[in-house]
C-alpha cells in the first residue's frame, strides 16, 4: 500500500545518498576497504529479498551502490563471513510463511 511505497522511496533516496558519498572512489575511504564499508556490506545480503519482496530494482536505481557492493564481495574475508544472498532469501521465504506474511 501506501506505506510500502513511502518506504520504498525512503530506503532508495538512502541508498543515492550512500552514493553521493561514495562519489567515484572504490570504497567510502577512498582506495582501501575501510570502517564504513565495513559496517555497510552486510546489508547487501538482504537485497535480493527487499527487490522481490519491495518490487524494487535496486541495480537500476543506484548503480554505483552495487558495483561498490560487488567489489567488496569479492574480498576473500568479506565473502566467507556474509550469508550467501540465495540463501538468506530462502530463509526470509521461511520466516515469512510461518509468520503468516503472504
Amino acid at each position: 500500500g501506501e506505506e510500502q511505497e513511502v518506504a520504498k522511496k525512503e530506503f532508495i533516496e538512502t541508498l543515492k545518498l550512500l552514493e553521493g558519498q561514495l562519489g567515484d572512489k572504490s570504497y567510502f575511504g577512498g582506495d582501501k576497504f575501510g570502517y564504513v564499508d565495513i559496517s555497510l556490506i552486510p546489508f547487501y545480503g538482504r537485497f535480493k529479498a527487499v527487490e522481490i519482496f519491495g518490487n524494487i530494482d535496486i541495480e537500476s536505481e543506484c548503480p554505483k551502490f552495487i558495483v561498490w557492493a560487488k567489489r567488496c564481495m569479492k574480498i576473500e574475508s568479506v565473502f566467507k563471513s556474509l550469508p550467501d544472498q540465495d540463501k538468506l532469501y530462502e530463509f526470509i521465504v521461511e520466516m515469512r510463511k510461518k509468520l503468516g506474511i503472504e
